[in-house]
Formats: structure tokens, sequence, C-alpha cells
């Protein structure tokens, strides 16, 4: 090395050195390592820090012995203003060579570390540069990760324990404890699981540590907060238990008010269906009508239970009951009303089929055909059924159809054929449609015998 190149490698030494010496400050400073110092460590913590502890005491041993080199170059470069050759030989020597030696073998980490365990060591100055780079990433790794595990997780559990304290008190206040509600149960549970997870937190934070894929950087991953959310979700979830309880404890009278109300109504339900079935028996025949169940006696017994629940404020065990009766009480009403429904088809099917022989003799009286003998008797065969009890009602069907197809009959209607003559109405009769809707009817006795009147304006 020449003076100039001389003078640049100080130089550069110089900066080299105050860095070096200010992370290692930083390090030492770190709030981190004053706690893994501090704390009583286990599981894969403890194993790291004691390895960390000796990468960190290694880190200040190469440090002096980098330092003592530049010392050593600075005064040989400080002799002269102009070096000599033997000047220059020596400073290459230290800023070049392997001058260094680090010498003590209790303080070398496992061999894992720095490779085997030697009892001594011989470095240029940028070979220890480069080993103190790397024991100082995986010790500020260790450090940095541990730090932010203890930074993220023990507060939030000590906040989620206050929650879970006010759970409890209010729990305990509607009557939701261990053993007597599996809303306490759970209580319990997580009580125990934050308990536990505190105290792992602070003596192996590294078993709750994710490190980040593929990242270099010390400290590159993220706390493992999985068991924490588990806890907080369950915490939720029985909060949420707690206030339907609570809901129960404001609004249960009027609740079991309602429920009353729903058996009240299906009872009375069955009890016209019941009824119902009575008459359908007596006025309906051939027909299969279906039995009517009895009263909910199960369900009326369960609500006296509930309403026992109330008066003794056993809040816990009233709010599981109230929701299975509501439901139930629901489906018993809409059972009732079906078989109220299915009860009474046969006389909904008669109502039906009067309606439709009302319908169609006020249309044909509207045509003028009321008259109409064939009509008369029809209507007269089908109203007899549908107004006799026992009513046949397929009988009556087949009767009412029939008094339909007379009338459509009559209704349509008919062109005259080829020869250009009336149509002829029943019974081989020609009808001739007078002013206003009237008929005159010819009876037709023989071809080619000029038909008499039979009817004038009747039929």
């Amino acid at each position: 090395m020449d003076r100039e190149e001389a003078d640049r490698a100080l130089a550069r030494l110089g900066a080299e050195h105050e860095a070096i010496e200010t992370s290692l400050l930083a390090l030492q400073d770190h709030a981190g390592r004053r706690l893994l110092e501090g704390a009583e460590l286990t599981g894969v913590t403890r194993e790291r820090w004691a390895t960390t502890e000796q990468s960190i005491t290694l880190l200040w041993e190469y440090f002096d012995a980098y330092a003592g080199a530049r010392e050593e170059a600075r005064e040989i470069r400080a002799r002269r203003r102009h070096p000599n050759r033997e000047d220059l030989v020596a400073l290459t020597e230290l800023l070049r060579g392997d001058a260094v030696t680090v010498a003590n073998p209790g303080a070398l980490p496992p061999s894992s570390v720095t490779g085997p365990a030697r009892l001594s060591e011989r470095f240029s100055l940028q070979e220890l540069v480069a080993r103190m780079n790397e024991l100082y990433a995986r010790s500020l790794d260790m450090v940095v990760a541990s730090d932010s595990v203890w930074s993220a997780l023990p507060a939030r559990i000590d906040l989620l324990a206050a929650e879970l304290h006010r759970t409890r008190s209010l729990a305990h206040s509607v009557g939701v404890r261990p053993g007597e509600h599996p809303a306490g149960d759970d209580l319990a549970e997580i009580t125990q699981e934050l308990t536990t997870l505190r105290v792992q937190v602070i003596s192996d934070p590294l078993a709750f540590w994710l490190p980040g894929p593929g990242s270099a950087a010390p400290g590159g991953g993220r706390p493992d907060t999985s068991r924490y959310d588990r806890a907080a979700r369950a915490l939720e979830d029985v909060r949420r238990e707690i206030e339907a309880v609570l809901a129960v404890r404001q609004d249960a009278e009027a609740r079991l008010m309602r429920l009353r109300d729903v058996l009240s109504r299906a009872d009375r339900t069955l009890t016209e269906a019941r009824a119902a079935r009575g008459e359908v028996l007596a006025k309906i025949a051939a027909s299969e009508v279906p039995a009517v169940s009895g009263p909910a006696t199960a369900l009326q017994e369960r609500l006296d239970i509930a309403s026992e629940y109330r008066r003794r404020a056993q809040w816990n065990r009233l709010s599981p009951l109230l929701e299975s009766l509501e439901q139930e009480a629901e489906e018993e009403l809409l059972r009732a009303r079906e078989s109220l429904t299915s009860v009474t088809a046969p006389l909904a099917v008669r109502a039906e089929l009067r309606g439709r022989l009302d319908a169609y003799k006020a249309k044909v009286a509207r045509h003028g055909l009321a008259e109409d003998p064939l009509l008369i008797e029809r209507y007269d065969a089908a109203r007899r059924m549908l107004w006799s009890a026992p009513c046949d009602l397929r009988v009556a069907e087949q009767n009412v159809l029939r008094y339909q197809q007379a009338a459509a009959e009559l209704l349509t209607p008919r062109r005259p054929d080829r020869g250009g003559r009336r149509p002829r109405g029943p019974a081989g009769r020609v009808r001739a449609r007078r002013p206003g809707g009237r008929f005159d009817e010819y009876a037709v006795p023989a071809p080619g015998v000029r038909g008499c009147l039979r009817g004038h304006g009747r039929r």
C-alpha cells in the first residue's frame, strides 16, 4: 500500500469502527435483551438465550481485537508525516493481512455458530467484520423476536383477562356458574387457558414466534396469536350467551304470556277441529276424516316449569327452555291449523260445489233458460244431494257436472246445416230465438209434416 491507500483504509476503518460500536451499544441497551437477562426462561427461549449470551460476549471480544488493530494501525501511521517503506509494510499487514488474533476458548459458542472450537483464531479485519456481522444478526434476531412477542401478547392477554373478569361477574349475577351451566364451564376453561398462556408467553416467548418466510432481516416474522385468538372468540361466544340470559331476565314475563297465548290458540283450534270432525262425519258420507290429536299437555307442563324458573330467578335454566318452548309452541299451532284444514276439507268441497251449482243457475237464468225442464230436473237432483245429510260428495259432484253440461249445451250457439234449416234442440225440436232472447220451439213429429207450436216464449 502507498500512503494514500493507507490513509483511505484508515478512514474507512474509523467510520466502520464507529458504526460497529454504535450497533453493539444499541444491542446492549435493547429492552428485549434486558428482559431476557432478568427473566426465568424455559424451553426453546432458554436454549437460544444461552447461545446468544455467548455470542454477545464473543462480539465484544471481537470488537476489542478489532479496535486494538485499528489503534495499532493509527499509531504506525502517526509516526511520520510521510511513512517509509517499513511503515507501509506494517500498515499493509495490519489492514489487509491476517493480523488479528482472538484467543479465549471459554467464551466461544458451539461449533454450529463459529465452526470447530480452537484455542485461538486469526482474522483479517475484513473477516473479523464479517464474523461480527453474522453474530450480531443472530443475536439481534433472537432479542427482537422475544421483545416482539412480549410487546404483543402479554398486554392483550391482560386486557382479555379484564374482560373475562367482567363477564364472569355478570354471569354469576344471572346464575351462570361452573357445573350449573355450560357457559359457566366455558368461562372456567377460558380463565385457565389465559393463566397458562400468560405464564408460557413470559417464560418462553420464542415458542410463540413465527419466522417470516425467506426473511433475512433480524426479527423477520410475527407473534403467533392463535391460542389468544381462540380464547377471545370463546369469550365472545360466552358473552353473547350471557347477554341472551340477561335479555331473558328483562322480558321473561312477556315471552311467557306470548307462549300461553300461542298454546291457547292451538288448543282452541284443536277444539274447533274436533267439533268440525263430528259435523263432517254427520253431514258427509263416504269420506275419510282424519283423527284430531288432544291438547299439548306436555308443552303446558314445561310452560309451568318455565314459570317456576322465573319465580326462582333461575335465568340460566329459563333461557334455553324458553327458546325451545317458543319453537315447539309455534309448531303445535301450525299442526293444529293443518288438522283443522284437513278435517274441514270435505265441507269446503261441498261449499265449492254449492257455489258452482248456484253460479250456473244464475247464468242460465240470465239467458232465459231457467224454466228448461232438463235443467230443472238436473238442478233439483244436484241440490237435493248437496243440501241433504249425509252428503255423498262423489255423487253430488257428478250431478253438478251433469247440470253444467246441460247448461253448456243450451248456452252454446249452433250453426245452420247445409240445407239452411234451423238448429235442432233436444228431443228433435226446432228452436227459434225471438226478440228479447225468448225462444219458440217447434216439434217435428215426422219428415214432411208441418210442425205445430208446442210452446211460445217459455220453452
